[in-house]
């Protein structure tokens, strides 16, 4: 589908991938709902460099955890805007909320990693689909690696969630595939501007090391703008 005057829902765009990703649907026609949780300047920072690319949008904060506040933003959004054509996933708690090892990870700290993730797409995804109409487009972003090897102990509880929410990615492509709505989860590896910079200084410089010296072909880190272009091409027709 053409972009142009689409209206999309990009959760934990205030900043990092999220911000990547609105400003790339918004430089090619689309309204973008800018979903925050805590940081009301940056969303608000998002929605100025919206405009800057000719776009607009709205700001929406919502504590993803809670069933009850993903339903609440979805009711915004449609008082807004009327439709969704375009609904990103890609919110999450902030690290200090989930980020312990398997042996020591609260239950509190697993629910968080786990409402996050699996519960709010569930929810969300049935939400969007009530002001969806065919042929629209569902995107999640995940992170393969962190269910897969387990090496990254105290990323088990988003690990887990993560993988939880890939799973229902695949359920929901077929569940939807006859209104010709397409789901798809994107995997980034290590992006500038993302969880990567909450790690310790000599963690990032050991991560960028490895980019430099030929880990990834491109010899670099991806970026937020990288992690747009995909969605907006998983966008297109």
């Amino acid at each position: 589908m053409s972009l142009d005057g689409k209206h999309a829902l990009v959760t934990g765009s205030s900043r990092g991938i999220g911000r990547g990703i609105a400003l790339k649907l918004g430089g090619k026609g689309v309204k973008v709902a800018i979903h925050y949780h805590k940081n009301e300047a940056a969303a608000k920072d998002t929605l100025a460099k919206l405009r800057k690319l000719g776009s607009d949008g709205i700001i929406i904060q919502a504590d993803i955890c809670r069933p009850e506040e993903v339903s609440r933003m979805f009711g915004r959004v449609k008082s807004e805007f009327g439709k969704l054509d375009v609904f990103v996933s890609n919110a999450r708690p902030d690290v200090p909320e989930f980020y312990q090892g398997p042996m020591n990870i609260t239950l509190d700290q697993w629910d968080t990693a786990l409402n996050s993730q699996a519960k709010a797409f569930l929810v969300a995804v049935r939400e969007v689909c009530r002001m969806m109409d065919d042929g629209g487009r569902i995107v999640a972003i995940t992170y393969a690696p962190g269910g897969r090897t387990g090496s990254w102990q105290s990323w088990v509880g988003m690990g887990a969630a993560k993988s939880a929410m890939e799973s229902l990615c695949r359920y929901f492509a077929v569940a939807l595939a006859k209104r010709g709505i397409t789901v798809n989860a994107i995997s980034p590896g290590w992006i500038e501007d993302s969880v990567l910079n909450t790690l310790p200084d000599a963690v990032q410089e050991m991560v960028r090391t490895w980019h430099r010296g030929g880990w990834t072909p491109m010899g670099r880190l991806g970026t937020p703008a990288d992690i747009g272009n995909a969605v907006a091409l998983l966008c297109s027709e």
